[in-house]
């Protein structure tokens, strides 16, 4: 199984797994579900952290690309057909953050580990 991790999701599993849900944590921990992440996580959690709104999120900000190789996940780029994409969803959802996530779950077919239900507004999988 593939699964796509949410932005906060892989902040939880990195720096406070305790945070997650059963179910994400059971995702995540299963060696047979292999765990992308997306480009748009290292530009939220940047953004996040150089306003000053995640300084707990500093160190893995700073190593971002380590840690995400070291944990064994799998990088997803942001290319045109994702912007276009996740521009084009139907719904209020103004994110641009949870747009390309959702952009990036809908084309591969995957669920996202998320707990933000306002995701649902996407025709998309989620598991929490």
């Amino acid at each position: 199984m593939k699964v796509l991790l949410d932005t906060h999701t892989l902040i939880w599993a990195t720096v406070n797994p305790n945070r997650l849900s059963r179910a994400a944590a059971a995702a995540i921990s299963d060696t047979a579900t292999e765990i992308l992440v997306s480009a748009v996580s290292a530009w939220e959690i940047a953004t996040k952290v150089r306003l000053g709104k995640m300084p707990d999120s500093e160190a893995l900000e700073r190593r971002f690309l380590e840690a995400i190789d070291d944990a064994g996940y799998i990088l997803l780029s942001i290319d045109a057909a994702t912007a276009l994409r996740a521009a084009r969803l139907v719904g209020n959802r103004r994110d641009p953050f949870d747009r390309i996530l959702a952009a990036h779950a809908i084309a591969l077919d995957i669920p996202i580990v998320s707990q933000d239900a306002k995701l649902d507004l996407f025709p998309l999988r989620r598991i929490w």
